[in-house]
């Protein structure tokens, strides 16, 4: 069955776009293809290609299958050398899992905490050998912004010590301003002089993260790319110890405390927001990593626009095309995490949006760009560094549309459009998604971070507006719970073996490919609009990100 599928995908190489099962597009003509989604990813998710980890002779296949149907569909090449790739350089860190060590020191007495059930920890980009001990600092949740009034480093000394924090953020926040902040903790923490960071699982976070799911992926390697100096990106040399710690364990952290670990989560509870203080405790971080120098390709095409000027500025859409490769779960037979949703039915649909674009009478009038990132499992790494080595101007880049993890399990009646509020871009969404009868709804689960989870953060990082859509919840379908069905996945499925086409099929019911048409045809869409609209997108003024980032950014003034 399975070579089966693999011939039938690559016969489809140069789908032609005969009629799908997707609504009509009155202005262009053009309509989704279902059955050359449906090809994509039976291909891109097969058991052939073994979960399609960073780096891996699978992946290197993934990807030259997606640059064939690009040059297929006659799209230039946008990478180096003339080439439709861009090779990302990486390092990659595996820790020795008995190197793993975390000493507790209270009044001259030494306590080791186990590993991996009461703390984990993973190897270290930078060094081959740590081990630090130091005074223990509790920070809250390690967080810091003037725009909202936060400084939970207000009044402590860290410097030289090991900061210890809460996961997660205070729920009064904004979901996607608050997914920005909770990925600035590392940072935070470092600027300040810490020499190591000890996160606390929380109550909360158990809910919707076991403790438990972690440990399933104690073995896989930590990633980094490489800056030019063949330092890690993202490095802080001073930040050398890092552990993730179990609640029941970290309760010996406070031991000393003027507030228990119970008054903490108390405190949570209350929706309050713990103050920092003295630990009056120190720990011993210890642990031994090995690094390999290696390298994983980003596939980049390019649309050439049809206007003599507007040709030169840019619409980035983008999708992943790696996953996490094979599975070290041993309650299951099954060990390839096929990502036929995280991320094939992504990758898929930007390939058939590249068709719909490639089939149209008049090029737009900006260029469309099309890449395709490698490392988004292990931390965004193909799309940052794509970020920070743009293979066409940073500044001539206008706006990002990225695909990742649509649901195709239900026919959705609604979407979540991620950073659709902070910039122009919300009303082409919110256009867009009426033409195929589709609302918009709001984060249905802000706990999550999803905002910062995918490859767009990295350009909205440089300043590029930019949307991600994820299937909403509702469901056209009276008979099926769209809300319920994505909570299952989520739960069951996602970065499990069983995220394979013939897994979800036999518990949801045939893949919904037609489903998978309408989300083309609506970002399909929303890069036309921004291609054909003589003004580029621009962040709204009163919008956190317009602050933070529009500077870097902007060339008009805002509205």
């Amino acid at each position: 069955m399975k070579h089966r599928f693999l011939v039938a995908a690559l016969a489809f190489a140069a789908v032609t776009g005969c009629a799908g099962n997707a609504p009509h597009i009155a202005e262009t003509g053009s309509t989704a293809n279902a059955q050359a989604i449906e090809a994509h990813m039976q291909f891109l998710a097969s058991d052939a290609l073994a979960g399609r980890e960073t780096a891996s002779k699978e992946h290197e296949i993934a990807s030259l299958y997606i640059a064939s149907q690009l040059q297929a569909l006659g799209l230039e090449p946008a990478g180096e050398h003339g080439s439709y790739f861009q090779r990302v350089p990486m390092r990659k860190a595996r820790l020795a899992q008995d190197s793993a060590k975390f000493v507790l020191h209270v009044d001259g007495k030494s306590t080791a905490l186990a590993y991996p059930k009461a703390f984990f920890t993973g190897p270290s980009m930078q060094y081959t050998q740590t081990d630090v001990t130091a005074p223990m600092v509790f920070a809250g949740y390690g967080l810091v912004s003037t725009e909202f009034g936060l400084d939970d480093y207000a009044g402590l000394d860290v410097e030289g010590k090991i900061v210890v924090i809460l996961t997660g953020r205070p729920d009064s926040l904004p979901s996607e301003e608050a997914a920005h902040l909770n990925s600035l903790k590392t940072r935070l923490a470092a600027e300040r002089g810490a020499v190591g960071v000890v996160t606390i699982h929380t109550p909360k976070q158990e809910k919707s993260r076991p403790y438990a799911n972690s440990l399933l992926y104690l073995t896989a390697p930590g990633m980094e790319w490489l800056q030019a100096d063949g330092s890690p990106a993202d490095s802080y040399p001073n930040l050398k110890a890092g552990a993730y710690v179990h609640p029941d364990a970290a309760a010996a952290l406070f031991a000393k405390a003027p507030l228990s670990l119970a008054d903490i989560f108390t405190q949570l509870e209350n929706k309050q927001n713990p103050k920092g203080f003295d630990l009056a405790v120190s720990a011993t971080l210890q642990r031994t990593s090995s690094h390999e120098e290696i390298s994983s390709p980003n596939v980049i095409a390019v649309l050439p626009g049809s206007d003599p000027v507007l040709k030169n500025e840019y619409v980035v859409v983008t999708a992943h095309s790696d996953h996490i490769g094979l599975s070290n779960d041993l309650r299951s037979d099954d060990k390839i995490n096929n990502g036929a949703m995280d991320n094939a039915a992504g990758v898929a649909i930007l390939l058939e949006t590249a068709r719909l674009f490639a089939q149209l009478p008049e090029a737009p009038k900006r260029s469309i760009l099309f890449v395709v990132v490698t490392g988004e499992e292990k931390g965004l790494l193909g799309a940052d560094y794509f970020a920070n080595n743009p293979t066409r101007p940073i500044e001539a880049l206008v706006g990002n549309v990225n695909l990742d993890m649509p649901v195709l399990l239900y026919p959705f009646a609604d979407m979540i459009a991620f950073g659709a509020n902070h910039s122009s871009l919300g009303k082409v969404v919110e256009q867009a998604a009426a033409k195929e009868g589709i609302a918009l709804s709001a984060d249905p689960m802000p706990e999550q971070a999803i905002f910062t989870r995918s490859d767009h953060y990295t350009l909205v990082k440089q300043g590029v507006p930019a949307v991600f859509l994820m299937t909403g919840f509702k469901s056209k379908d009276p008979n099926q719970d769209g809300g319920k069905i994505w909570g299952s996945f989520f739960a069951k499925h996602y970065h499990k073996p069983s995220d394979d086409i013939a897994s979800l099929t036999k518990e949801y019911g045939p893949i919904r490919y037609d489903a998978g048409a309408v989300f083309t045809n609506i970002n399909f869409n929303i890069a036309l609009d921004i291609a054909n609209t003589e003004q580029r997108p621009y962040w709204l003024k009163d919008s956190f990100f317009n602050g933070v980032f529009g500077k870097s950014y902007n060339r008009e003034a805002v509205k």
